[in-house]
């Protein structure tokens, strides 16, 4: 999420429908209390109802299919591209470029990205064959101040390849108070996955946000962002940023049959702040998963108390339960020595690919000179001498 603190809003929500109404008794006219009491009783059993839909129903216990495990010394290093494979273009990415969102089609590669502007985050496009080259396609995404999404964000999101099209959950609403939002694309029947001319332009936007802020005094009260959504059997799984009313930003999990509707963990959130002097003390976000090696592993954005971002490691047989591991992944080039935040993984063949954002300015949100940066996650066995073997 853009760092930025996220005031106190209402708890979201409409008015409650009217269970019943009071009548007015007709002169000499007598009652039958039974019946009044019926009515009573039916007219809570009513506002019963209503609530358990509105509150319990979007909450679950779950897991994810349970890996096996395996090397429980195992970990990974970052073996990172000298210079960035995006930069800021001309227009509406012209501020920064950051969250990458790549997708392998049978064409190659597909890229949706934020770009800032100055005033606001977009989502663009862009293809590749490896990569390390991109060529850029255009602005797909932008708020629209007339609906919900208001005019800050638009982006800050995570695609899957499904049905023919891509699916792209995203953050959008007022900067204080963000929500995730569900657009679609044209179809990409036959050749528009394999030569990139299908509809990449028309984009088809759910009209309501699909991910809420949780209730009074919840975990996301004041607010859900970076969503990273993954498709496992028959269901999306997306992990996300939540934060309470106390400014603490931690992560949870929720799932959906559709895309749509969404239950979230009801033992969320799933990782937490890092202790005092940990360089994620004062937040957390932009997780990425994946299942290698055994297990679910979990790249994810720190910050500590200087705005400072890097990215740590966690892993997990459930993807639920999680446990931090030591490494901790730093930029290592002038372009983004203060930040390397937002990952995105594929897992292809023998090789853990991992796009980033990264920066030269330990801003909490944006003008952080924002770019998109390429390395390969590789893993190493600590059990083994000198802790230097490379796992197969």
């Amino acid at each position: 999420m853009r760092r930025g603190d996220l005031k106190r809003m209402p708890v979201a929500g409409g008015r409650w429908p009217v269970a019943g109404s009071l009548g007015v008794a007709r002169p000499y006219q007598s009652r039958d209390l039974s019946l009044d009491r019926q009515g009573a009783v039916s007219r809570l059993c009513t506002l019963a109802a209503i609530l358990l839909l509105s509150g319990c129903g979007r909450y679950a216990d779950f897991t994810l299919p349970r890996a096996p495990g395996g090397d429980t010394s195992l970990t990974f290093t970052l073996e990172a591209q000298a210079n960035p494979v995006i930069a800021p273009g001309d227009g509406w990415d012209s501020g920064d470029v950051l969250n990458p969102s790549v997708v392998r089609v049978p064409s190659g590669l597909i890229n949706l990205y934020s770009g800032f502007d100055g005033h606001t985050w977009h989502t663009g496009l862009a293809s590749s064959e490896d990569g390390r080259d991109w060529i850029r396609k255009g602005k797909v995404l932008s708020p629209d101040v007339r609906t919900w999404e208001a005019s800050y964000i638009a982006g800050n999101g995570s695609a899957v390849a499904f049905e023919d099209r891509f699916w792209y959950w995203y953050v959008a609403g007022p900067k204080e108070r963000p929500r995730l939002g569900l657009a679609r694309s044209g179809l990409m029947q036959g050749s528009g996955w394999t030569n990139n001319s299908g509809d990449f332009q028309t984009w088809s936007k759910e009209p309501r946000p699909v991910l809420e802020p949780g209730p009074y005094q919840s975990w996301d009260e004041y607010g859900v962002a970076d969503p990273y959504a993954i498709r496992i059997g028959n269901y999306f799984y997306m992990y996300f940023l939540g934060q309470d009313r106390a400014r603490r930003q931690r992560l949870g999990v929720a799932r959906s049959g559709d895309g749509v509707q969404w239950e979230k963990l009801r033992s969320n959130p799933i990782l937490e702040l890092g202790g005092d002097g940990a360089f994620d003390e004062a937040g957390l976000g932009e997780p990425a998963v994946w299942n290698s090696h055994g297990f679910y592993w979990m790249l994810y954005t720190g910050r500590d108390i200087h705005e400072k971002r890097r990215m740590g490691l966690a892993q997990s047989t459930d993807g639920v339960r999680w446990t931090k591991l030591p490494a901790v992944f730093a930029g290592s080039q002038a372009w983004d020595a203060k930040v390397i935040c937002d990952p995105t993984v594929l897992v292809e063949g023998g090789a853990i690919r991992v796009w980033f954002g990264g920066g030269d300015v330990a801003s909490p949100d944006e003008n952080l000179h924002g770019r998109i940066g390429y390395g390969v996650l590789r893993p190493v066995s600590l059990s083994s001498p000198r802790n230097a073997t490379l796992a197969k």
